[in-house]
């Protein structure tokens, strides 16, 4: 009788309190759950200076940064839509050449509608640079050049043809009446790895980004020849002309930032909208920004979304331009 007793304790004591295995795993969900930035790029590149900075903004949360390469953005995008589409804590980054991307159909049947725009978190721009012992000294002499003997200048550009990249040389060119399919443009998976061959000489030149050339630039191991701003920037790159000051009519700002999956719940969504809402507008992250090579633009939530759909637009009618869609 009394072991019978004892049994019907033991049991019911067990089935009042949960497997080790599952306390563990309730413990573990009460942890906030490591957030991520991705890197739709390899390392080294504008992508990649967005999620640092995307760290920066997130303080509060412990942010990863893992790199997922491959169609210059569109492995990234492909597989936050249809894979990881619920993932709150999961952001990917983006630049004025990923809205291009989508402007061209570039993502497959996917638009801009497709994610949740969380944060513009600053904006960049375009730039030409080359080696600092290479013979051009402006970019009047390398234009001249390219449209001499278009095959003897490789010129190294983040993704293919079509790509922001492409795009500032083919309108740097048509400027001067150069055939866009006549250059010699050697496509790389982003900003990183161009400027890598540049350094190793397997380009002549190299079409990208401000912000990736203010880091090489540092080292005294490049020549910016021209930024497509309105006006000087600011920084490292303050002696460089634009190229409108060189007789090119061509500027090419950049905005950068992050997105979420398709099915991200509003709650979790608007948590991020108010993490970068609140972290842009500390002087902390204005400085950060600053050292990232980025310039002030903050844009969130709708807001962002709608000025995307329009961005997606106007890039659209400049693919057309230059035959890149119908």
């Amino acid at each position: 009788m009394q072991r019978s007793i004892y049994l019907t304790f033991l049991l019911s004591s067990l089935l009042a309190c949960p497997p080790v295995g599952a306390a563990k795993s309730a413990l573990a969900s009460e942890k906030p759950e490591t957030a991520m930035c991705i890197v739709p790029a390899k390392p080294g590149g504008g992508m990649d200076l967005t999620c640092k900075l995307a760290q920066q903004a997130a303080a509060s949360q412990h942010m990863q940064i893992s790199y997922l390469p491959g169609g210059v953005g569109a492995i990234a995008w492909t597989t936050i839509i249809s894979q990881r589409k619920a993932e709150a804590n999961t952001l990917v980054a983006y630049s004025g050449g990923s809205l291009l991307n989508l402007a061209e159909g570039k993502f497959g049947k996917f638009d801009a509608s497709n994610v949740r725009w969380v944060a513009a978190i600053g904006t960049d721009y375009g730039m030409i640079a080359v080696r600092k012992d290479s013979p051009y000294k402006n970019l009047r002499e390398l234009m001249d050049a390219i449209k001499s003997k278009p095959a003897s200048v490789a010129i190294g550009a983040g993704g293919t043809v079509g790509s922001q990249d492409w795009l500032k040389m083919a309108q740097l060119g048509k400027q001067l009446g150069i055939d866009s399919k006549a250059m010699r443009l050697v496509a790389f998976e982003g900003g990183g790895e161009s400027f890598t061959a540049l350094l190793a000489d397997h380009v002549q030149a190299v079409s990208g980004d401000a912000s990736e050339a203010a880091l090489h630039a540092r080292e005294d191991k490049i020549r910016v020849l021209a930024v497509l701003s309105d006006a000087r920037l600011p920084g490292s790159l303050a002696h460089v002309p634009t190229a409108r000051e060189q007789g090119f009519d061509v500027t090419w700002p950049i905005i950068r930032g992050v997105y979420m999956g398709p099915q991200v719940s509003d709650r979790e969504y608007q948590k991020w909208v108010s993490y970068f809402q609140q972290a842009m507008t500390t002087p902390a992250f204005d400085e950060q920004r600053k050292i990232h090579g980025l310039f002030p633009f903050a844009m969130t939530g709708k807001e962002l979304t709608d000025y995307i759909q329009k961005a997606v637009s106007n890039y659209r009618l400049q693919a057309k331009e230059f035959g890149m869609v119908r």
